[in-house]
């Protein structure tokens, strides 16, 4: 026993040693030695408790000299270390072995991001083309114009993006997340299909002209925009339709699916990316709409060209969601999820109104939906005046239409721009100040527009001596103002707001998006349109209320920096708590093996046992 202890003070370790906080948390290799079956350094005796082996206790009755004993244990320590040292290598190797890489990223990360983009690409190429057609078609309709669409978008976008979201929230608590996808996204595609080749070539007959007509001479001029809705309902419907496009099918179902099978890192570096294919995409689009723009140009005499065009886009709408719905199917089935914190809390099946309610209270979600409204009220003050300068400037269909189709092209390739820069913004100055950057240059940018508007008379010779008129140059600043915020929009705006979902629990991502994006973007929007009429109400013209409404747009964009600097905060200490959360996860997975009192061989002391087993003994 002499030669046990003498041995044991020879191959322990320091009382303290400095690599405790490593012998805390074993790596890979420890791990593995310790709970592998098959290696001789363990043991399971038969009380099912597992017990070192590594120091073999010396028969009684046999005699071994001194030096024989303490040759056998330090060999059998070398055997020990070598054998450790080997599982820790092929444990180290394991832990490091890093997947197949293409351009830096790994496979398994470009199985998902490209897919991704992919799905970006074909879900943006029809918004632009939906976004251009719907204005054409409510603007330029026979007994409609511009002033339709402050009433579609308070009284008839709002209602139905509301009565989706709620529907969409019942739908969330019975189908799983891939019935929830198509269940949403086929009824668009099949709608805009039906549009191009049944209820377009139709609508004179299901259009009730005669009763709109006999309506407008009872009510007068000034229900001209409410009984426009009446006249053309079904071009409404397709505005309307349009309109959720954008809002469910992008915001909804393509980030909360991005949400769902990315991290917070990999967010951080191909969020904003996804918008450079998503931008080729706007770049296409654009030209694809002025391209049948031009094409009604060269068409015989009596043939319908709008219909004519307006079947081809449909059916590249139609072919592009198919290619959406592969997409979503293909990531589901060879895409595996990443792994996420389990300790979120756990949240009851709540009905419509308790969902609201949950919402409602929490600080993170109105931060959120701030920042959402803000955007559309104010970019709705802008746009919307720009576009009667437009009506003005181009009262023709085509022409219209094919400076939409520009207009895209160049919004397309000034995000394009934006999204290389946006990665080195998330990278050097983080998701705080990547968020900010939106209202600030929709505020100066805005500033620009309305002063041009309402200093006109000093720049007329200056616009003149360019060989434009001040219509012109309104048109033109106007959309260079719409151009640069859309660019900050989707190259930062939007990945800031769909990096803040990420660290939220399912429920609250779930709800929280649908009342988010389907409710309060059209809020946004609705809300500047009110803002406007009621301005036009007071003041008696949109140009008179011009000043107002400058000042209006100052007080939003402060509070939607306000909203931002707050959500800032609240999505750091989310992001802490879930790597906190993970990191104690994989540390409680960690278990180190005890040996009882019951397993002590027959003539060994506990403190002989407890030296065995403890890592100095090692």
């Amino acid at each position: 026993m002499e030669g046990l202890i003498q041995t044991r003070g020879i191959l322990s370790l320091p009382a303290k040693p400095t690599g405790a906080r490593r012998l805390l948390q074993p790596s890979h290799g420890l791990k593995q030695r310790l709970f592998t079956r098959n290696l001789p350094a363990l043991s399971i005796s038969s009380n099912g408790h597992t017990k070192f082996q590594g120091f073999q206790s010396i028969p009684l009755g046999i005699s071994v000299s001194h030096k024989e004993r303490s040759r056998g244990f330090i060999c059998k320590a070398e055997a020990s270390a070598a054998g450790d040292r080997n599982v820790f290598d092929e444990g180290d190797t394991a832990a490091m072995t890093v997947s197949p890489k293409i351009f830096g990223v790994e496979v398994t990360t470009l199985k998902k991001i490209v897919p991704l983009g992919l799905m970006f690409f074909c879900i943006l190429f029809n918004y632009t083309i939906l976004r251009d057609t719907k204005d054409v078609l409510v603007v330029t309709a026979k007994g409609s114009s511009a002033e339709i669409i402050p009433f579609l978008k308070t009284w008839v976008n709002l209602p139905m993006a509301i009565g989706f979201m709620l529907l969409y929230t019942k739908l969330s608590n019975v189908l799983s997340k891939k019935a929830l996808f198509y269940t949403v996204i086929v009824p668009f595609i099949a709608y805009f299909g039906a549009f191009g080749f049944v209820m377009y070539p139709l609508s004179n007959l299901i259009h009730p002209e005669a009763l709109a007509d006999k309506l407008l001479a009872t009510l007068g001029p000034r229900f001209m925009g409410p009984l426009a809705i009446l006249r053309i309902w079904s071009f409404c419907l397709f505005y309307v339709m349009a309109e959720l496009w954008g809002s469910v099918v992008v915001s909804v179902l393509f980030w909360g699916f991005a949400n769902q099978i990315t991290t917070v890192d990999e967010a951080k570096k191909f969020y904003p990316l996804f918008g450079l294919g998503a931008n080729v995409a706007l770049i296409f689009s654009g030209r694809t709409v002025k391209y049948f723009s031009n094409m009604r140009k060269n068409l015989g005499p009596g043939v319908d060209g709008w219909a004519v065009s307006l079947k081809a886009m449909m059916s590249i709408v139609v072919g592009m969601g198919l290619a959406i719905c592969f997409l979503y199917w293909w990531v589901n089935r060879y895409v595996p999820l990443p792994t996420r914190s389990k300790k979120k809390k756990a949240k009851p099946q709540m009905g419509t109104m308790e969902s609201l309610k949950f919402l409602v209270s929490s600080p993170y979600i109105r931060d959120l939906a701030t920042l959402v409204v803000a955007y559309g009220i104010s970019i709705n003050l802008v746009e919307v005046t720009w576009k009667s300068k437009l009506k003005a400037q181009f009262p023709s269909p085509n022409e219209y239409s094919a400076f939409m189709g520009d207009f895209s092209t160049c919004t397309g390739i000034a995000t394009f721009t934006m999204m290389l820069l946006s990665q080195y913004v998330f990278k050097k100055y983080g998701w705080g100040v990547a968020a900010k950057i939106t209202p600030t240059v929709l505020l100066l940018t805005g500033v620009a527009f309305f002063s041009l508007i309402l200093f006109g008379g000093p720049f007329a010779p200056v616009v003149a001596k360019l060989g434009m008129t001040p219509l012109l140059a309104a048109v033109y600043v106007g959309a260079l103002q719409n151009i640069f915020s859309k660019s900050a929009k989707y190259s930062l705006f939007d990945p800031c707001k769909e990096m803040a979902y990420i660290p939220l629990d399912e429920d609250t991502k779930v709800k929280g998006k649908a009342a988010i994006d389907v409710v309060c973007n059209p809020l946004g929007k609705s809300g500047g349109a009110l803002i406007q009429q009621f301005m036009i109400l007071t003041f008696g013209s949109l140009a008179n209320s011009t000043p107002y409404l400058g000042i209006i747009l100052l007080g939003i964009v402060t509070a939607w920096l306000g909203a931002a600097k707050s959500l800032e905060g609240q999505f750091n200490t989310l992001m802490s708590e879930e790597e906190l959360e993970k990191e104690m996860e994989r540390a409680s997975s960690v278990k180190i093996p005890v040996v009882t009192q019951e397993d002590a061989a027959p003539g060994e002391s506990t403190s002989q046992l407890s030296g065995k087993s403890t890592p100095n003994s090692i």
